[in-house]
């Protein structure tokens, strides 16, 4: 009997890796990059924790009534900023994640998951417009493929990519961004923010295959404010992103059940604590989405945490551009 199990759990597994590939879930690198660019010698420290809830299932656009299979993925983001002088910045991005696959079918429930340090981001940015309103920035750097890929379930199968803490191919990234302040109110500014990641291939994949995750595009848009409330600065804004994801690929082949374009709104709400560390905490729900063949795509996420500037002037420089 236990035999049986293992062979219909393993059968599981299997059908499901090929034909219900998630290109969503996965540690949110391009979600977190992009620090502001704040004057020469100014440190920036954040931690943030984010958690991704996958429990709709679409095919196309259309959202299909089941709920058998549950994505989970736990992250904790560690962000490291450098100015090196007024205009020109370093960062990194470091990741912890753990990520869980949970499928009910026929009575039976199945759960797979993996935890472990993620692959890292770092980048260089150059503002290249710095004028009293208005800001343009542009970047590149790559993310490192540090994290496992060879982590396995409880029945010795290696687990697919997309469940993997790492990647094991090095990605190039580029970045750019805007923001403007309105003359009518200072306080109140306008920014988007343009990534692109251009993936590498896992040339070791379950041994000998070549993966290759999708090229990944992503549009921010997004305009904050700031209030004075009970003697306390917050900054209420809201976002707009669009994302798109090519088809994954293996051997050359592309995977059918694999990318897609989606479009999120994420109302974000920040308050100092202290005039140098700022709390931070955003929801991301899918107002659109539209998978390539039959995935799991999002069903909201939230990211909360406190960002740390030092510098050698007193007082939190405040600037969400995204």
């Amino acid at each position: 009997m236990k035999i049986r199990l293992v062979l219909f759990f393993m059968l599981l597994s299997i059908t499901y890796a090929t034909s219900q590939t998630c290109c969503s879930g996965g540690v949110p690198l391009s979600n977190n990059i992009g620090l502001p660019i704040l004057e020469k010698g100014t440190w920036q420290i954040g931690m943030f924790y984010d958690y991704n809830n996958l429990n709709t299932l679409n095919d196309g656009r259309e959202s299909l009534n089941d709920d058998s299979r549950l994505r989970i993925t736990h992250s904790v983001l560690v962000n490291l900023g450098y100015s090196i002088s007024d205009n020109l910045s370093v960062e990194g991005l470091f990741t912890w994640v753990n990520q869980r696959r949970n499928i009910t079918q026929f009575g039976n429930s199945n759960l797979d998951q993996t935890s472990g340090i993620g692959d890292a981001i770092v980048l260089g940015r150059y503002r290249i417009v710095n004028k009293s309103d208005y800001e343009i920035s542009v970047g590149a750097g790559a993310k490192l493929p540090i994290g496992s890929t060879t982590n396995k379930n409880d029945a010795g199968i290696t687990l697919n990519a997309d469940l993997q803490p790492g990647s094991n191919a090095l990605d190039i990234i580029y970045i750019t961004s805007f923001s403007k302040r309105f003359s009518f109110r200072q306080s109140m500014n306008f920014s988007t923010r343009l990534t692109y990641r251009s993936t590498g291939t896992n040339n070791e994949y379950l041994g000998s295959s070549k993966y290759k995750f999708g090229n990944e595009f992503q549009a921010f848009l997004s305009v904050s404010d700031q209030f004075l409330l009970f003697k306390q600065i917050v900054v209420p804004s809201i976002s707009f992103k669009f994302r798109d994801v090519k088809r994954d690929m293996i051997d050359g082949n592309e995977i059918t059940s694999t990318g897609g374009n989606w479009v999120f709104l994420i109302p974000d709400f920040s308050i100092n604590l202290t005039p140098q560390i700022l709390f931070t905490t955003r929801l991301e729900v899918p107002l659109y989405a539209n998978v390539r063949g039959t995935q799991l795509t999002p069903t909201y996420r939230i990211s909360t945490g406190v960002s740390i500037q030092l510098s050698k002037k007193r007082g939190l420089q405040i600037n969400n551009t995204i």
